[in-house]
């Protein structure tokens, strides 16, 4: 087969819809592909055809069909983003190839993009760095040395974005089997709220005094106002409901969503292929229906003095509706993790670095 050709499957998985998720992404990576193709045919067709530069086109070509494969396979469990990352490795494989393809002088022309790839991800002070802002100084005169010293930039710049793409993905692996933790057990008290309601009630007697014949209970959805039995443990597992448990974990289930809401603002959305937003969205939603459950449990325990004789269902699910927007402050340590995470990953922690620190200011006398 000629180095310009390619084959039929070749062209099959590129097209193939199989791909599940992202699908702009997966478009730019596969468009991407063509432009290295293209590229690389230029390159075969300009330059004397060597069997060493036949070797490295070769394995070029070999790059971007792993990353169609990559792009157009098909899980049984969806993995949109790992196929996403992958490609994004043998593409930026490829890519180094057509550099070490390239003569010292087809490599000026792509200076503004190496030089911004390297200092997306390296810090100033990296000496790989230091070096290619050398060379940009003055890219006419690019010798062979300077060249591989490109390359090496290059490659360990393309790893370094590796690693920081595998560190979202470890995150958000973190954060969503904690929130399916979280979750598992929200739904294992609502069940066991509703089989014996009676256990651990979630109600209250706000005006019962010692040696009263009645006094009034209220529970998240029942009330008596005319409770008589002596034992008042025995009067609240009475008045008790199936639905408390449900309906508390629901009213602060709600009340997390509109708290993860106003964090999505803060954190903003995300080019990379791991949905990191929506991964702290479910994690907020279960955590709200647990605090809301435990506010409650807090208050009638007395832990909380002077907030333990609430005397209306509405006041329940009032604290309840507090109590699972509480739940960001738990989170919020999460939500500042992310942030760093996403900050790191996108490049702005090198670009920082990279600034001149400011000068103080001069007292005034």
């Amino acid at each position: 087969m000629e180095p310009g050709q390619e084959s039929g499957q070749d062209s099959a998985e590129q097209c193939s819809p199989t791909e599940h998720g992202p699908w702009e992404l997966r478009q730019v990576l596969l468009a991407r592909t063509n432009e290295l193709h293209a590229l690389l045919e230029d390159r075969w067709r300009a330059q004397d055809r060597d069997h060493k530069r036949k070797d490295l086109l070769d394995k070029a070509k070999e790059e971007l069909r792993s990353a169609r494969r990559v792009l157009s396979h098909a899980h049984k469990r969806r993995k949109a983003a790992s196929h996403i990352a992958v490609g994004q490795v043998h593409v930026d494989t490829a890519h180094n190839l057509l550099l070490r393809l390239s003569e010292p002088k087809e490599i000026v022309a792509m200076m503004p993009g190496v030089l911004a790839s390297v200092r997306e991800v390296l810090p100033a002070d990296d000496p790989r760095r230091a070096v290619v802002e050398r060379i940009a100084k003055s890219p006419s005169k690019i010798t062979e040395a300077e060249r591989e010293s490109i390359l090496d930039a290059v490659s360990v710049a393309r790893q370094v974005r590796i690693e920081k793409t595998l560190r979202i993905r470890s995150f958000v692996n973190i954060v969503r089997w904690v929130s399916g933790g979280l979750a598992l057990g929200a739904v294992l008290v609502a069940i066991l709220g509703w089989f014996f309601d009676n256990t651990v009630p979630l109600c209250f007697s706000p005006d019962r005094v010692s040696g009263a014949d009645t006094y009034q209970v209220v529970c998240p959805t029942r009330s008596e106002p005319e409770a008589r039995a002596e034992d008042v443990d025995a009067s609240l597992a009475g008045t008790t409901s199936p639905a408390d448990y449900l309906t508390i974990e629901f009213v602060g289930l709600v009340a997390a969503g509109i708290a993860a809401a106003a964090t999505i603002r803060r954190i903003g959305g995300t080019a990379e292929p791991y949905n990191v937003p929506f991964s702290l969205a479910l994690l907020k939603l279960p955590m709200g229906a647990l605090t809301a459950v435990l506010g409650l449990l807090l208050m009638r325990g007395g832990f909380v003095p002077g907030l333990t004789a609430l005397d209306s269902s509405a006041q329940i699910i009032s604290w309840a509706v507090i109590f699972g927007y509480a739940q960001q402050i738990f989170t919020r340590l999460v939500d500042t993790q992310a942030q760093n995470v996403l900050a790191a990953a996108s490049g702005s922690g090198a670009a920082t670095a990279s600034r001149p620190a400011p000068k103080p200011r001069p007292q005034p006398d």
